[in-house]
């Protein structure tokens, strides 16, 4: 029995994105004082995986506030997520990526992906287990069929890649194994490009399922998603003292 596609979210809600996204941006200043109150970081590597066709600097915002929390958290240094023509075949640039990062701090690197770089954190925490101590996603529809989405045409035509591919439906049944380090999947049930509920598997051991208000566009910079992003990482820190 074929199993059934969610459906990709309503064009209502496509539609919005960009303005909620600017209100995002916005409500950055009124948060000001619930950010600062954040949990404090130990150092601790942290490496930010953008989403599909963008580069580290969607994530500036985030990094700024981790590395000012006490963390050290860059970019990928991988240029434009554009699937595995960034990454290599088998992921092997992001995994040397991990590994330079990991030799540089003599730690284990944590990985935070928005969106198809969630996706590849989870991969590379499969693939690469030794160099990765914690994966946390946003917004990333690792847990269901890409139909579900209003950018799957998009990935094909950026990557080179079908999704309806054996390779690819194979290493999606992969990256959607249960992880086999601490995991979090932040997701919004109000996402307009994917649809939330395959941002997250329910019955994943390990693996917490926060959700949150947002857009897909900008949710890298929504204060609530950068709070919960620090509380998971405190949580995390404080289980290590």
């Amino acid at each position: 029995m074929t199993p059934t596609v969610l459906p990709a979210p309503s064009k209502a809600l496509w539609a919005a994105e960009f303005p909620r996204a600017l209100w995002a941006l916005a409500s950055l200043v009124p948060a000001r004082a619930s950010l600062n109150a954040a949990p404090r970081g130990d150092g601790r590597p942290v490496m930010v995986l953008p989403g599909l066709f963008n580069t580290d600097r969607s994530n500036f915002i985030m990094r700024r506030f981790l590395n000012g929390l006490g963390y050290h958290a860059t970019g990928w240094g991988l240029g434009r997520n554009l699937g595995n023509r960034a990454i290599g075949p088998d992921g092997e640039r992001l995994f040397d990526a991990i590994d330079a990062m990991r030799r540089d701090t003599g730690e284990p690197v944590t990985l935070i992906g928005i969106s198809l770089g969630g996706i590849m954190a989870r991969f590379a925490a499969h693939r690469h287990l030794e160099a990765v101590r914690e994966v946390i996603t946003v917004a990333s529809p690792y847990a269901g069929d890409p139909h579900a989405t209003n950018v799957w045409r998009a990935f094909e035509i950026l990557t080179g890649e079908k999704v309806d591919r054996d390779p690819v439906i194979a290493r999606r049944l992969e990256i959607a194994q249960p992880l086999p380090v601490a995991a979090t999947a932040i997701w919004s049930r109000s996402d307009g490009l994917v649809n939330g509920l395959i941002c997250r598997c329910p019955d994943e051991p390990g693996c917490r399922a926060i959700e949150v208000e947002s857009s897909h566009v900008g949710v890298q910079w929504r204060p609530q998603v950068l709070r919960i992003i620090a509380d998971v990482l405190g949580k995390s820190v404080a289980s290590t003292r």
